[in-house]
């Protein structure tokens, strides 16, 4: 029999369930399908037209815009997606990325302000959410790769690989990569990267960071087997496609096959959590000396 408090909490959560649909709505829903479907311009005209938008409404509108590389437009939504909700681990994560990307794009002047508020978005969404593995991963790069005047520094990013290997130990191996490679010391990299593909349950995004490693050492071959051993897990991958022409161009090496791949990840179906299409269309563009 059904006590009065165990009632109490099933309408409770019953009552959740129908204003988080109600919240929603249609609109939301068909906006969510076309960003999931990088189908960020139509997905903004929807959300734009939200006459009473919250924050999750916002936090989409700046994802929309983030994906389209208009990252100031990206970072006014995304700041009143936290003004909003506060408490999101998730709007202050897509902060951070954006003023981190603004301060990879803007002027000398500006980019330290713009670095700054990147790291104080990273580390809000690592305190709201510490088993966040994506806002851990984004605090290491910023920590790794930011100058201690900014906030960043290995000491700190070594405390932050840390926390990353309790969520995920593939995860904390390719950390540990990052931070040897940073050090100078390109056998202790490979052997970190190696075990991270021994820890993935899907190891074919580990074995593209292998490829990419040997090919940064002019281990070519070694990075085409790699690449091809990723292949044969995922074949259909449009991250493979697009890193491994980022590395033929990086390296000036296989530029006819680069621009084939190129051409090839235009056309496919991608995901919000691959490379925008307009990276590839910028690579497609150098690659052809345009």
């Amino acid at each position: 029999m059904m006590t009065l408090r165990r009632l109490l909490g099933v309408l409770a959560a019953v009552a959740a369930m129908a204003a988080a649909a109600h919240a929603a709505g249609p609109d939301v829903i068909l906006a969510r399908n076309l960003y999931d479907s990088t189908d960020f311009e139509r997905s903004l005209k929807v959300l734009l037209e939200i006459p009473s938008k919250d924050g999750a409404v916002y936090e989409l509108i700046g994802r929309n815009y983030y994906m389209q590389g208009d990252y100031k437009k990206a970072a006014e939504a995304l700041e009143k997606a936290v003004a909003a909700e506060p408490a999101n681990a998730g709007h202050a994560l897509w902060l951070g990325r954006a003023y981190g990307r603004r301060a990879e794009t803007s002027n000398p002047f500006a980019a330290p302000a713009q670095a700054s508020r990147a790291r104080q978005y990273f580390e809000k969404s690592v305190q709201l959410d510490p088993m966040n593995l994506d806002a851990q991963s984004d605090l290491f790069e910023y920590y790794l790769e930011a100058p201690g005047f900014l906030g960043g520094g290995l000491d700190k990013a070594q405390a932050t690989a840390a926390q990353i290997a309790r969520i995920s130990p593939a995860e904390g191996e390719g950390a540990e990569a990052r931070l040897a490679e940073k050090r100078h010391d390109p056998s202790t990299a490979e052997a970190h990267l190696r075990r991270a593909i021994e820890l993935a349950p899907r190891p074919a995004g580990k074995l593209i960071d292998l490829a990419r490693f040997l090919a940064k050492q002019g281990r070519f071959q070694e990075a085409e087997r790699t690449f091809e051993g990723a292949g044969k897990i995922s074949p259909n991958s449009p991250r493979l496609l697009f890193a491994r022409a980022d590395t033929y161009i990086k390296a000036h090496r296989n530029l006819e096959v680069a621009r084939e791949l190129l051409k090839r990840y235009m056309s496919a179906e991608v995901s919000p959590e691959d490379p925008p299409k307009w990276e590839a269309a910028k690579l497609l563009h150098q690659v052809q000396g345009g």
